[in-house]
C-alpha cells in the first residue's frame, strides 16, 4: 500500500470513528430523554471539509473529522450537546432566517436560545459548567422576557449596541455549530420540505411531552415552552383581516365575465357574430361595517398600537378591500370606552392617523366594548356588522357570552405568553417585526 493509499485509508477510518461517535451521542441522548425518540434519528451523518467543525442543513449532520474527534476526546458531553443543539435549531425553526434579520445577530440569537435550553436540562448526558459570563447574559435577557426566543433575543442584542470585541466574545461563548449550510444552495422546494418535516416532528413532540411522557418533567419545561412557541398558530395578518371581508356588488366594469343574453342574441341574428358586453358589476371582497377595538391600558404601548393601526389601515386601504363608503368604528377602551371615532372614507382615515393619540391608560376590561357595540346594533347604526378585531396584550376580562358577529383578538407580543381566549373568538399572535417593513 503506497503512502497515498495509506492516507486515504486513515481518512476513511476517521470517518467511521466519527459516525460511531455521533451514533453513540444519539443513543446517550435517547436513554436520558426518550420522548425525543424518532427525532434523534432524523438525520444521517456525512463528512464535510468546508465547514467549521460541525453543522447541519436540516437533512444531514456534516462534520469535519479531526474537529469531531477532538471534541469527543475533550469530553463526550460536548458531542452530545452539539448533536442536540443542531436538533433544536431544526426543531424550533431557526434555519429559516427572517427577511429583516442581520445574519450574524440572528445566528447568535438562535445559539443563545438553544444553549439556554441545554443549560437548563438537568440531564447528565448534556450537563456542563455554566460560566458566570454566560449566566449574566441569561439573567440580563430574562429581565425583559419570560421565555427566550430568537426574535426577542435578536431585538435585545440590537438594543445592546455591542462593540465588535464584545460581540465576538459573545459569539465565541455560544458557538457550537456552523450555520453556513442552513440556507446555502438549498433550493426553495427543499426549504419547504425541510420546514414541513420538522414542523410535523415538533407537533408530535408536543403531544408526546404533554400527554404521554412522564420524563417530560420540570427539568424539560424549557424544551416544551419552545415547542409550544413554534407550534402556535401564525398567520399572515393581511390574510387574517380578509376573513372579515364580505361579498358585495360594486358598480364596476367586470372584464372577466359578459352578458350571455347579448351573446346568444348575436349568435341568432348574425350567425357567427356573438355580441360581448361586460357585466357592469362584479362581486368584490370588501369590508363594510367593521369595528376595531384598541386596548389602551397601561400595558399597551402607544407605538405598538400605532403600528397595528397603520398596518390595518394599509390593508383596508387597498382598492380591492375598501369601499368608497365604509363604516368603521375605531374604539379605544381600557376598563371603559374612552372614544369612538367613525371612519367613512380614506380621507378620514388619514386625518385620524395624523392626530392619533391614546386615550385611557387605566385597567383592562374587554366587556365594555362588546356592551357598547351591542348598543350600536340595537340603535341600527350598522348596516351589516361583519366583525370586530380587538388589539390587546391579552390581560383583561373577557365577555362570557358570544356576540352575534365574528370576533378576533390580536395579540402583539414582544414576549411569549400563552393566552386563553373564549372558544367563540379567533386568536392571532403577532410580533412587532410582523408589523414592520422588512429589510433592516
Amino acid at each position: 500500500m503506497n503512502p497515498i493509499q495509506k492516507q486515504q485509508q486513515k481518512e476513511l477510518e476517521k470517518i467511521d470513528i466519527c459516525i460511531d461517535i455521533l451514533k453513540n451521542a444519539r443513543n446517550e441522548l435517547y436513554l436520558s430523554m426518550r420522548f425525543f425518540d424518532v427525532i434523534l434519528s432524523a438525520m444521517e451523518f456525512l463528512p464535510e471539509q468546508k465547514i467549521s467543525g460541525i453543522g447541519t442543513d436540516g437533512f444531514t449532520v456534516y462534520f469535519y473529522p479531526d474537529y469531531l474527534i477532538g471534541m469527543y476526546r475533550n469530553t463526550p458531553v460536548l458531542v452530545n450537546r452539539a448533536y442536540l443543539h443542531m436538533i433544536f435549531h431544526c426543531l424550533f425553526g431557526h434555519l429559516k432566517q427572517p427577511e429583516y434579520a442581520e445574519e450574524a445577530y440572528w445566528n447568535l440569537a438562535c445559539d443563545i436560545v438553544v444553549e439556554s435550553i441545554l443549560d437548563e436540562l438537568n440531564k447528565r448526558s448534556v450537563r456542563k459548567y455554566v460560566s458566570p459570563y454566560r449566566k449574566g447574559i441569561y439573567q440580563s435577557l430574562q429581565k425583559n422576557m419570560e421565555v427566550l426566543t430568537p426574535r426577542a433575543v435578536y431585538r435585545e442584542l440590537l438594543k445592546m449596541q455591542l462593540e465588535e470585541e464584545a460581540f465576538q466574545k459573545m459569539q465565541l461563548e455560544f458557538f457550537v455549530d456552523d450555520h453556513v449550510l442552513w440556507n446555502e444552495n438549498v433550493p426553495p422546494e427543499k426549504c419547504m420540505e425541510r420546514e414541513k418535516n420538522w414542523k410535523e416532528q415538533n407537533e408530535k413532540l408536543q403531544t408526546e411531552m404533554e400527554t404521554f411522557s412522564k420524563e417530560a418533567s420540570e427539568d424539560t419545561e424549557s424544551v416544551l415552552n419552545q415547542v409550544r412557541i413554534e407550534n402556535r398558530n401564525r398567520y399572515d395578518y393581511r390574510k387574517f383581516l380578509e376573513k372579515f371581508a364580505i361579498l358585495k356588488e360594486e358598480m364596476q366594469v367586470d372584464q372577466d365575465s359578459f352578458d350571455y343574453i347579448f351573446y346568444n342574441y348575436g349568435m341568432e341574428m348574425y350567425g357567427n357574430m356573438p355580441l360581448i358586453e361586460p357585466q357592469e358589476t362584479k362581486e368584490l371582497r370588501k369590508v363594510e361595517d367593521f369595528v376595531i377595538a384598541i386596548d389602551t391600558s397601561m400595558s399597551c404601548k402607544e407605538e405598538l398600537i400605532k403600528k397595528f393601526l397603520e398596518e390595518t389601515f394599509s390593508i383596508l386601504g387597498k382598492s380591492e378591500s375598501f369601499f368608497r363608503k365604509i363604516n368603521v368604528h375605531i374604539i379605544q377602551c381600557d376598563d371603559k370606552v374612552q372614544s369612538d371615532v367613525v371612519i367613512t372614507n380614506r380621507e378620514e382615515l388619514d386625518a385620524y392617523m395624523e392626530r392619533f393619540e391614546v386615550k385611557g391608560l387605566g385597567g383592562t376590561d374587554f366587556r365594555p366594548v362588546f356592551g357598547y357595540v351591542n348598543q350600536l346594533l340595537k340603535a341600527k347604526v350598522f348596516h351589516r356588522l361583519k366583525g370586530l378585531i380587538y388589539f390587546t396584550d391579552g390581560y383583561g376580562t373577557f365577555p362570557v357570552k358570544r356576540p352575534n358577529y365574528e370576533t378576533a383578538f390580536v395579540f402583539l407580543q414582544e414576549d411569549y405568553r400563552d393566552i386563553d381566549v373564549p372558544v367563540w373568538a379567533m386568536k392571532l399572535i403577532i410580533e412587532p417585526e410582523d408589523l414592520e417593513k422588512r429589510g433592516r
